[in-house]
This record gives C-alpha cells, sequence and structure tokens, in this order.
C-alpha cells in the first residue's frame, strides 16, 4: 500500500488520515488501551482528532487551517502535533513507523483481527460513531433542558421575589394597624378614667 507521506490534496490528506489512525489503532498498545468500553470512545475520538491533525500537518497547512478542518480549538491541535497528548504520541509513532517502511507490520496487526473479510474495528469503529452520534444528541437535549430549567427557576425567583416585596408591605401595613389600634386604646383608657371621674362627681 502506498502511503502519501506529504500529502497533495484532499484525497491524499484523507488517506494518510485513514492510515494512520488504522494503523495506530491496531498497535498491540492500543488495543490494551481501548480495552475499557468507558474509555473507549475517548481514546477513538482523540486518536482520530490526532490522525486528522498529523495528516494536514504533513499536507502544509497552518495550526488554524486544521483546527477549522477539524472543529477543533488551536490549542487541541497544537498538543496533538506536539506530542503533549498521549494520541499525539501514539500517531506520530505510526507515521514514523509507516515512513520506515514498517507499515506492512501494522497490517498484520489488522490481519489478525480480520473476520470473514471484515475488519472488526472496522465494524467497532462505526458503532462507536453511531454511539457518540447519540450520545452528543443526548448532551444536547439534556443542555436545552438544563436552560429551559434555568429559565424556569429565574422566572419562580422573580415570583418569589414579587411575593416577598408583597409580604413586607403587608407587614409594613400590619405594623401601621397595630400601632393606630394601640392609640385607639389608649384614647378609650383615657376616655373611661374622665366618664369615672364625671361619675364620681355626680
Amino acid at each position: 500500500m502506498e502511503v502519501p507521506l506529504n500529502p497533495l490534496g484532499r484525497e491524499e490528506i484523507h488517506r494518510l488520515e485513514s492510515v494512520l489512525l488504522f494503523a495506530t489503532l491496531f498497535r498491540p498498545e492500543v488495543i490494551e488501551l481501548i480495552k475499557d468500553p468507558a474509555e473507549r470512545l475517548t481514546w477513538v475520538d482523540s486518536l482520530a482528532v490526532a490522525a486528522g491533525a498529523i495528516a494536514r500537518e504533513k499536507a502544509g497547512m497552518t495550526v488554524r487551517e486544521i483546527a477549522d478542518e477539524l472543529g477543533r480549538t488551536e490549542a487541541t491541535v497544537r498538543k496533538h502535533l506536539k506530542g503533549e497528548t498521549k494520541a499525539g504520541q501514539l500517531v506520530r509513532e505510526t507515521y514514523e513507523l509507516i515512513k520506515q517502511g514498517k507499515l506492512d507490520e501494522l497490517v498484520k496487526n489488522v490481519e489478525v483481527l480480520a473476520k470473514g473479510g471484515q475488519l472488526i474495528a472496522l465494524e467497532e469503529y462505526e458503532k462507536l460513531k453511531k454511539e457518540k452520534e447519540k450520545l452528543e444528541a443526548k448532551v444536547g437535549e439534556l443542555e436545552r433542558a438544563l436552560r429551559d430549567a434555568l429559565a424556569e427557576k429565574d422566572e419562580l425567583e422573580k415570583k418569589v421575589r414579587e411575593f416577598e416585596g408583597l409580604a413586607d408591605e403587608l407587614r409594613s401595613e400590619n405594623e401601621e394597624l397595630k400601632n393606630k389600634l394601640e392609640k385607639v386604646r389608649e384614647v378609650t383608657t383615657t376616655l373611661e378614667k374622665k366618664i369615672e371621674e364625671i361619675k364620681s362627681l355626680l
């Protein structure tokens, strides 16, 4: 298989990207890493981004161009390219192995895992891709539900503040009524005393 190590054009970029991804996925140490179902999706996604970034770097694209095309941040792309991520390191190593003419050794790993003429890993990758899309859709739904809940919470808090303001007004009015009632009682008491005094004079 001829692999374009310095691709020219989209077709060659995608070819190098695909070879880097699948050759990396079938390296023994990577197979061990992705055995854990909980980590598998993250690993496949990271390796795919790293493979895409390195393939485009070899085509002479800038970090910004790569980030825009892959839909990732420049910081993420830069980390993969510099080998600051495990995925970036693994894909870079795969590139060097291919450059050294060791692609056939990597392909043997694929052949060992082949079943019925179709690669198990390819099926697994497609399955994981669909699972990722479902999870992303679910996350989107949850984010929308959260936004709605927060909006409802804000509305409820607004109503609570209105009720609290009304309660403060009622408490203030109640206090005024108490004061007035107290004054009425004082006047009544004074009148009763005067009436008693008048009665005593009669």
